[in-house]
């Protein structure tokens, strides 16, 4: 009785296609449309995919996700502000809110509807006789001061820094911690203003965030041991126009530029092990610390 003829393999996705390479993995035979290049032969595409599903995603050397080297965050932030801005504009009806008002020789603009409805401000009686402040329960001042500008100059040195310094650390920690610095350093600056400035002082600017992230940018840097003799000339030149130019809100930058760097501090020293918990909790009890400072300055408004 003669042997079967040899059979020649068929691909195992496609029946009608002879083929004589195998997966590498699974070892069933691929024709060239289902062979993926691997590191030793051809894989096929389930096996592909299998091995993608595997494999952890990449991470930053402080627990991030590595899509922050794209920026998006840094993006987003300074597209918001410049929307404030053109809202802040709107709602001036051809007043100053461009320029025109005080600062770097009435160049920063003036104040706007919107201005004085999210800025930072402790508590005042407005021209209609409305009563207004965060000691009045206005509570979301204290985040919104960190997206408003008081005219298109003041804007756009700001929307510099932090693109230069927001693509940098958005890279080094990734989205969602960046995004938490930049947040949590503007809600520094902004409590700081709220507790030392005068209670029915205006204050607002993305100002304090990015002293935040100045702060942040040197903790990082020197944590990675990367030389920062670059950055901090440029900190110490913005501590100077601080201190010296006229209504500059110098709690404000200085509160920002704190707990940027104590959050930095956490986000770069929390231990491998428990980093994400750590830094979690470390965030959590700066917010709380914060949000006990304005409860305090509260008080005393209401109480005073």
């Amino acid at each position: 009785m003669s042997e079967p003829p040899p059979t020649t393999p068929v691909c195992y996705r496609h029946p009608g296609r002879e083929t004589y390479v195998r997966c590498t993995r699974c070892d069933r035979p691929i024709c060239p449309d289902c062979m993926r290049e691997a590191s030793v032969g051809f894989q096929c595409p389930e096996c592909v995919a299998e091995g993608r599903r595997s494999v952890r995603p990449a991470r930053t050397a402080f627990g991030g996700g590595a899509a922050g080297r794209h920026g998006y965050v840094t993006k987003a932030l300074i597209a918001l502000n410049v929307l404030m801005m053109l809202l802040s504009i709107a709602s001036d009806r051809g007043g100053d809110a461009a320029v025109g008002g005080s600062g770097f020789g009435g160049l920063m603009g003036g104040s706007t509807p919107l201005t004085d409805w999210g800025s930072v401000l402790g508590g005042a009686l407005f021209p209609d006789g409305t009563v207004g402040g965060i000691a009045e329960g206005e509570w979301y001042r204290l985040v919104t001061a960190m997206f408003l500008h008081y005219g298109v100059v003041h804007l756009l040195l700001n929307m510099w820094a932090l693109w230069v310094l927001g693509r940098s650390l958005e890279a080094s920690l990734g989205p969602l911690r960046f995004l938490a610095l930049y947040l949590v350093a503007g809600l520094g600056g902004n409590v700081a203003a709220y507790l030392f400035s005068e209670q029915n002082q205006l204050t607002a600017g993305a100002s304090t965030s990015i002293f935040g992230l100045f702060a942040a940018l040197v903790v990082i840097e020197r944590k990675m041991g990367r030389d920062i003799s670059q950055v901090l000339p440029v900190l110490v030149i913005n501590l100077v126009f601080t201190f010296t130019v006229p209504g500059i809100s110098i709690p404000g930058h200085l509160g920002g530029l704190v707990v940027g760097g104590l959050l930095a501090l956490v986000f770069a020293y929390a231990p491998r092990s428990r980093r994400t918990l750590v830094q979690l909790a470390g965030g959590a009890v700066i917010v709380a610390a914060l949000v006990g400072l304005a409860l305090v300055r509260t008080a005393a408004i209401v109480g005073g």
